[in-house]
């Protein structure tokens, strides 16, 4: 497995309209997606565009709230009821492969690959596999780096 790009931190957030308050006032970001619900993920989600130094695409951070006690990001929330960084997104260019690698070292791959909030497919590794972090791996094709 060769690392790929750091696409995004996932952050979770008990207000989303609160959060991209937060990125604006106090961050001074003024590249913010419009929010989204992702029901099938149980989040509404929106990103926050970070620059780069080289005019390439920057890191960004991905604020995600619950849309309903059932959603995963609930259970985190009340572990964390300010929020927090809730996972780490690394690109690749097959998503197949990459879940296959990990999946032969042994690491643990939470439920099925699907459709992301950036409209391609990811997975996710369990943070005890991954030195405490939840990572998820989503593809990216080549030509968009």
């Amino acid at each position: 497995m060769k690392l790929g790009r750091l696409n995004h931190v996932g952050v979770a957030v008990p207000d989303i309209d609160a959060a991209i308050a937060f990125y604006r006032e106090v961050m001074g970001a003024s590249d913010i997606t419009t929010p989204f619900d992702l029901p099938e993920q149980g989040v509404r989600v929106c990103f926050v565009n970070t620059p780069d130094a080289h005019d390439g695409p920057g890191t960004q951070i991905e604020l995600l709230s619950p849309l309903s006690e059932a959603s995963p990001v609930t259970g985190f929330l009340a572990k964390n009821p300010a929020g927090g960084q809730h996972h780490l997104c690394y690109e690749v260019p097959d998503i197949a492969k990459a879940r296959a690698e990990f999946e032969a070292m042994g690491k643990r791959v939470l439920g099925p690959t699907r459709i992301g909030a950036h409209g391609t497919p990811i997975f996710f590794v369990h943070p005890k596999d991954m030195l405490g972090q939840l990572t998820e791996i989503m593809e990216t094709p080549t030509e968009a780096h």
